[in-house]
């Protein structure tokens, strides 16, 4: 009966630190409690565990009292290791001391990540709402945790954004704080034409909001958090904006892209290039007809020289050939 009530007393403990959250490390617990070689060990170690957990709490609510579902993973599979290398050496020296030691070791290892976790894990957003699921260290049960706007307001700021007439435009207002928000916010793109920068998103709160969304026109409603924009056209350029709300309405953040588009530049023609004018009272016909009389000249004298010496080299060959064939007639006769 009293090994049932030391396993009774320290499994109800343990839901009362971050440490004891995961069923293993409580089953853990529970081995190692009953494991003990006689009753007042057992004792022993039912008290080193009550007061392990009384330091547990007191580390989780100087820090919040709150872990999300990986930082406890992280503790348990380090504490795990440490425990298990424990269990292997206890026997070297006192099971009541070494029991405390292994017990201030998981408190070391719960205080390092549960700090950096509570700064840099529980509220990433530096602008922007977050509204995001975790696990409450006291009831081990998961519960909603709001991380307001640094700055007051869901308004994160705007960015230009560069582009030439027939190109592309990439606008991403993704933000990896963005996975961690509850439910399944979508992200909500909007236009407004003309000088990008001068339909402003923010307006005083004396303002309607049917006045402000007057000015924009709904480009889509997507899970993407990127939008390309192809094929520009000069007149396409503006102010941009991205939203996530939630199925409610509610906006988690925003941010506005000012798109310019640079016209791309004119092709100017060539001019087609001409000789210089003359000066006047000269004309083309004198230096041509200057130039043409001795060019006909010499191609007359040419033709001439040629035909003659033709007519000389057929008379000689005439005479040869008859002078051979007078030759053979003698011969026959």
């Amino acid at each position: 009966m009293l090994l049932v009530l030391v396993s009774l007393i320290c499994c109800v403990s343990v839901a009362e630190a971050c440490l004891q959250c995961d069923r293993g490390i409580r089953l853990l617990h529970e081995d190692f409690a009953l494991s003990a070689p006689s009753v007042d060990d057992q004792i022993e170690l039912k008290k080193i565990c009550d007061h392990a957990y009384v330091m547990y709490e007191e580390t989780s609510r100087e820090r919040k009292g709150v872990i999300d579902p990986t930082t406890l993973y992280r503790v348990k599979t380090e504490y795990q290791s440490e425990f298990d290398r424990f269990l292997e050496t206890q026997h070297t020296g006192s099971v009541t001391f070494e029991a405390i030691m292994i017990m201030e070791k998981g408190r070391k290892i719960l205080e390092k990540h549960l700090d950096t976790f509570i700064q840099d894990g529980l509220c990433p957003n530096k602008c922007g709402l977050l509204r995001r699921r975790i696990m409450d260290c006291f009831s081990c049960r998961y519960k909603i945790y709001i991380c307001p706007s640094p700055s007051g307001q869901q308004d994160c700021g705007e960015y230009p954004v560069q582009a030439e007439e027939g190109g592309q435009a990439v606008l991403n207002c993704f933000l990896p704080w963005h996975r961690l928000l509850l439910g399944t916010p979508e992200y909500h793109y909007a236009w407004a034409p003309g000088v990008p920068g001068a339909k402003k998103v923010s307006l005083p709160s004396l303002v309607p909001s049917w006045l402000i969304e007057s000015d924009f026109s709904t480009l889509v409603v997507t899970d993407d958090s990127t939008v390309v924009l192809n094929q520009l056209r000069v007149n396409e350029q503006g102010t941009y904006r991205c939203s996530l709300r939630g199925p409610n309405g509610t906006v988690f953040y925003q941010v506005t892209f000012l798109l310019t588009v640079s016209p791309l530049p004119k092709q100017t023609h060539r001019p087609v290039g001409t000789l210089p004018r003359l000066p006047h009272g000269e004309s083309l016909s004198q230096p041509t007809e200057v130039l043409l009389v001795p060019f006909i000249a010499m191609v007359t004298a040419l033709s001439l020289t040629a035909s003659i010496g033709l007519t000389v080299v057929l008379g000689l060959m005439m005479k040869q050939r008859k002078a051979a064939a007078e030759a053979r007639r003698g011969r026959r006769e």
